[in-house]
């Protein structure tokens, strides 16, 4: 018990109290992992996580055999789309002896979605669920990387299509690659050699743990809104493949050693161990992904949870600050920020700084360009925004004619001090434009 309670004092304070600079490489990195892991758990522990894997399930079984009838014919296209069952069959090895059932009959419904039998309505409903899959996945994404601007329609059908139709080609590719070198004659002869076959062996047993790596990265870099370093989604698809493997390995042994418990859900056993490994999956996936973005930003790893409360006082001061880097920047004819720069200049998460942005556009202080990611410009001449209006814009934010100062019961001297603090700060940063100090630095 005592070693317990030492142990939940090291993670909830001590580990976040130990200063890393200080320390030597290796126990610098010891410390971060600790960390990540403990804020994995604990963004576990809140469920959002959770739910948004959930809501993944939900979707992916919506979509699933849209989604691979768009990839038989791709597959159809260049003659090679015997190659989806294997492919899916590999995929649902985890699910035992259940998985060759559960593939046949996802290859029968894909088989029977034709597009003289779907008509035009069905093929654009198919391309609808695809494509709702895919913007469900990157939401999930962005929510675990913080960032609250999704794509923009065009990049959507865009970078989703290219996914779609370029993603079953190059899984076919390396396993047809990988095919080609175990059955080559070179190979063959490298076999036979000890040393050379013992690392063969090893190489072959790793082999499903490298693709699901590579698969992972992949998905780590391009699906999330933002720039993802490949160092830090390789360290999540990492950590994720090796998970999604053991897993899935321990998955496998309870379905085939649980006949009777299965046996309880009859007929919807084969679904129900399906929507299981499902949620396990996206579940992992996920995890990965928030490992790669404490990875990539160490200033975030907070013991707090990461849902900031802004105070007034801190929403007035981000928006001077915001409208001040973005008058310099125009002042000085320097490129454009974009949401995700000035939350790292202001050091600040976007989830927190986009409702601000939103205010100051609404407003006109700002407008948006049609850049992707959208950039922030000054919405009028610098001369013309004066820094009382900034304010005034943050104070007045939500207010409508149900919630506002002039619906309280009158009180003269409440009216009275609220009238002169109000003068006052209006009087004394009315007569400051925004140019006046982007023209001084």
């Amino acid at each position: 018990m005592k070693l317990f309670n030492r142990a939940q004092e090291y993670l909830f304070n001590t580990l976040w109290e130990v200063d890393s600079e200080s320390l030597s490489p290796w126990r610098q990195r010891g410390i971060g992992v600790l960390r990540i892991a403990y804020l994995i758990g604990r963004d576990l522990a809140t469920g959002e996580l959770n739910l948004r894997a959930m809501s993944l399930v939900y979707t992916t079984l919506l979509a699933l055999v849209p989604l691979l009838a768009v990839s038989f014919s791709v597959l159809k296209g260049f003659g090679v789309h015997n190659q989806l069952e294997p492919i899916l069959l590999n995929l649902l090895t985890h699910l035992g002896d259940r998985g060759p059932e559960v593939t046949e009959r996802i290859i029968g419904f894909v088989e029977n979605v034709k597009a003289g039998v779907l008509g035009s309505v069905g093929m654009v409903f198919l391309l609808y669920t695809v494509i709702s899959l895919m913007q469900k996945i990157e939401r999930a994404f962005n929510y675990t990387w913080q960032v609250s601007e999704n794509r923009s329609m065009a990049r959507r059908f865009s970078d989703y299509f290219s996914v779609i139709l370029i993603g079953p080609l190059l899984i076919f590719t390396a396993i047809t690659l990988t095919a080609s070198i175990t059955s080559s004659t070179l190979y063959t002869r490298l076999e036979q050699t000890p040393i050379i076959s013992w690392l063969l062996q090893s190489f072959n047993q790793s082999l499903p743990y490298l693709l699901v790596i590579l698969a992972f990265s992949v998905i780590y870099v391009l699906v999330p809104n933002t720039r993802v370093r490949i160092r830090s989604a390789l360290v999540g698809a990492i950590v994720a493949g090796i998970l999604w493997q053991t897993v899935g390995w321990g998955f496998a042994e309870l379905v085939t050693s649980s006949p009777r418990h299965i046996a309880i859900y009859s007929a919807f056993a084969t679904l129900f161990m399906f929507i299981i490994w499902l949620y396990i999956s996206w579940l992992i996936l996920l995890i990965g992904a928030s490992i790669a973005f404490y990875h990539q930003y160490p200033e975030r790893r907070w013991r707090e949870s990461r849902q900031l409360r802004l105070s007034n006082r801190l929403k007035e001061k981000l928006a001077l600050a915001v409208m001040i880097n973005i008058g310099r920047r125009y002042y000085q004819q320097q490129a454009e920020w974009t949401l995700p720069e000035l939350a790292r200049r202001l050091n600040i998460v976007e989830q927190s700084l986009h409702p601000i942005m939103d205010k100051l556009v609404e407003a006109q202080l700002l407008l948006r360009t049609d850049h992707d990611p959208p950039r922030y410009i000054p919405g009028r001449t610098l001369e013309q925004i004066d820094l009382s209006t900034i304010i005034d814009c943050i104070r007045q934010a939500d207010e409508d004619k149900i919630a506002n100062p002039q619906r309280l019961p009158a009180d003269p001297v409440i009216d009275q001090v609220f009238d002169d603090y109000q003068r006052a700060a209006t009087d004394e940063l009315k007569s400051k434009s925004l140019h006046d100090l982007v023209s001084t630095n």
